[in-house]
């Protein structure tokens, strides 16, 4: 069963594929970057369509869902990643703690793009944190890693939490530890942390980036202030 479905999902998938595509994907990554060249709706359709079977089946138990993953992510295309890791949140309401070390893995062994790691971590991680907040500490941990994807996921897994204003001093802390990382992704990736934190708490928003702006790279600078007043993104980007 298991082998047909991905054999099936693959088959599929390069129908899908075009050169055009591909090209063009290829143009948002710095990194090499194995990709089919398949439409992002396209492949969200053959995500859902496939997920919807396997519930009708019966077979939409995390176990079961982890499993078929895995395998997805084996293959190193983007398009499988993204379909294990909507997959992944699909099953969030079925998360234990025991499935933080999956993330962790799988970040790990298999995350090695920007878009792999934001599809991973905004959804399920995040979703995970929510539900399980003991766990927001490894985050830390995260930022303080040599792996670069590691770094960015500890920014961007709160970018979802943040927007509706939990973890404040988390994201602060993570803040802190990437504030001088030299690592243009991952200084993006904090940014954006900061600007969704921002959303619901402006002004110690502000306030942190007053106080952190001569240090801060221009580019988390520029991201953290995105939703700010003009009066204060102008006050913010004064030398």
């Amino acid at each position: 069963m298991q082998a047909d479905i991905t054999s099936r999902i693959r088959k599929d998938l390069s129908e899908n594929a075009d050169e055009k595509t591909k090209n063009s994907s290829s143009r948002f990554f710095k990194e090499e970057v194995k990709c089919l060249g398949i439409k992002t709706s396209i492949v969200g359709k053959i995500a859902k369509d496939y997920f919807k079977e396997m519930q009708k089946s019966g077979r939409a138990d995390k176990k079961n869902v982890f499993s078929l993953a895995e395998e997805l992510l084996k293959s190193d295309y983007c398009e499988e990643a993204y379909i294990a890791f909507d997959w992944a949140y699909q099953v969030r309401d079925q998360y234990t703690e025991d499935d933080f070390p999956v993330f962790e893995r799988w970040i790990e062994n298999y995350v090695n793009n920007w878009a792999k790691c934001d599809t991973l971590c905004n959804h399920a991680v995040g979703s995970f944190i929510e539900e399980f907040p003991e766990f927001v500490d490894n985050l830390k941990t995260w930022a303080k890693s040599d792996n670069r994807w590691f770094r960015r996921a500890a920014a961007v897994t709160l970018v979802l939490p943040a927007r509706k204003g939990l973890f404040l001093p988390e994201v602060f802390a993570i803040a802190n530890i990437l504030l001088t990382d030299k690592d243009d992704l991952v200084r993006k990736g904090y940014g954006w942390m900061l600007k969704e934190a921002s959303k619901p708490h402006q002004q110690e928003v502000f306030e942190y980036v007053m106080r952190n702006k001569k240090e801060m790279p221009r580019t988390s600078l520029r991201y953290a202030i995105e939703k700010f007043p003009p009066d204060l993104r102008a006050e913010a980007m004064k030398k």
